[in-house]
């Protein structure tokens, strides 16, 4: 009863192209890995990377430091305009088959 589930539609998905817009990774781009919609939040390939130390295991059986991509907040990402290449917001249109579709608000490209 207490539990409320955030429904909140999220405007990037796996495999679209994003920037880092705020952070220590800011200015840096990559392609998203994952979307975990309950947190809010995206890992992205290459950015926001953090030390890992593992012990050793069967596959690895040496243990050691491995860097690892960890989840940045959905708000200090913005997608990348498909046409120009610049950072742009995420807007919804019609299509012509009458399907919802994600328009760039820069240049009006739809995102695939």
């Amino acid at each position: 009863m207490g539990n409320k589930v955030n429904t909140t539609k999220l405007k990037i998905r796996t495999g679209d192209l994003v920037k880092v817009i705020a952070g220590d990774s800011k200015g840096q781009q990559g392609k998203v890995l994952s979307v975990q919609t309950d947190k809010n939040r995206a890992i992205v390939e290459g950015i926001n990377l953090v030390s890992k130390h593992t012990k050793p295991n069967a596959a690895n059986p040496n243990g050691g430091i491995i860097k690892k991509e960890a989840a940045l907040h959905i708000s200090n990402l913005m997608l990348v305009d498909p046409k120009s290449g610049k950072a742009t917001r995420v807007g919804r249109k019609l299509n012509a088959d009458g399907k919802l579709v994600r328009v760039a608000k820069i240049s009006g490209e739809e995102i695939k």
